[in-house]
């Protein structure tokens, strides 16, 4: 067992659960029983102890219920995608190549081609883009398909290095990380999902696409710290933690608070962006602070649930004196 004490991380965002969470929870496993995504009774005790579906309903506070299961299920399908390649396929550039395929296929040509082992991934993941088109508009399902294909391009490159054995500079990982995470697919779903349209020269504003990457920012590098440990033992050096720790011959506490640092840095920089955006009428102004919102309700979510919702991270957690966690990683 390691215990760490990690720096209480800076996040003060309210926290925000949609209405509809228990139904999304409901919807979420029976979605995941009719595509076998998991079958044995020990991945299902992970799956329901995991609640991923939890993490949207933090995340996504006002969609609506046939939205909000958009958003659960397909969080819960990076899930165990991820689960897939870091556990079962680790470091397998074949199994990522078939699903970089068979993802582009659907988006592309709305075909499904897999083979068998890759088949409930690939009709859940239909599915979902089926579901996504009802209530998307042509230019928004463009920009969703961009973004996925980001997302698979950076694993691609997570395996390569795992299979060269190489590990990324601090600098290459802070710019891969933010497509490594697939949170910008996440961003896209909020203009669907919450119905916040901002115009394109709005969401092409250098500042709002700078809210975005600090808001992934901030997600993935508290999700970095919480997971450190499991990545470590599996040998993955993609994480912030390590990165850090192996290229600048820190300390494993060191890094840590090195981490929780630049995470809080960002945090920051996040509230400066939101109190200096320029004013683009009244109207929109509105639909950019829910947009806004909803960005701040994502870094809330994610500590929330990985604090207090899942066993994901395997983490007892106790408050000090001085305000700061105690982790026990069992």
């Amino acid at each position: 067992m390691l215990t760490l004490q990690l720096p209480q991380i800076f996040c003060p965002f309210p926290s925000m659960l949609n209405p509809f969470a228990k139904e999304a929870e409901k919807h979420t496993a029976e979605w995941v029983s009719r595509f076998g995504l998991v079958k044995s009774e020990k991945a299902w005790e992970r799956f329901r102890r995991a609640k991923f579906a939890m993490l949207s309903s933090r995340a996504f506070p006002t969609a609506g219920r046939y939205e909000l299961c958009i958003a659960a299920e397909f969080n819960t399908w990076l899930f165990l995608l991820d689960d897939k390649n870091d556990e079962s396929m680790f470091g397998k550039l074949d199994f990522l190549q078939m699903v970089h395929s068979f993802v582009g296929m659907i988006l592309q040509n709305n075909r499904v081609v897999a083979p068998d082992e890759g088949m409930p991934l690939a009709l859940s993941f239909e599915d979902l883009w089926k579901r996504m088109k009802r209530i998307s508009s042509a230019a928004w399902q463009k920009r969703f398909v961009q973004s996925m294909t980001d997302y698979l391009d950076a694993c691609l490159w997570e395996v390569e290095n795992r299979i060269r054995h190489e590990a990324p500079t601090v600098a290459d990982y802070i710019e891969k990380r933010p497509y490594t995470g697939a949170l910008y697919a996440d961003i896209e779903l909020i203009e669907v999902l919450e119905n916040i349209y901002l115009p394109d020269e709005v969401r092409q504003h250098e500042m709002v696409k700078q809210l975005s990457l600090a808001c992934n920012n901030v997600v993935c590098w508290a999700n970095d710290l919480f997971s450190f440990d499991k990545e470590r033992r599996q040998g993955d050096v993609h994480n912030l933690v390590v990165v850090l720790k192996e290229e600048r011959n820190l300390s494993l506490e060191d890094a840590v608070a090195e981490a929780a640092r630049m995470h809080d840095a960002e945090v920051r920089r996040f509230i400066s962006l939101s109190e200096s955006l320029p004013s683009f009428g009244a109207e929109v102004n509105e639909e950019l602070q829910r947009y806004v919102t909803v960005l701040m309700a994502w870094m809330r979510a994610n500590l929330d649930w990985s604090f207090g919702d899942t066993a994901r991270y395997r983490m007892n957690i106790t408050e000090t004196a001085s305000g700061n966690w105690l982790i026990s990683r069992l």
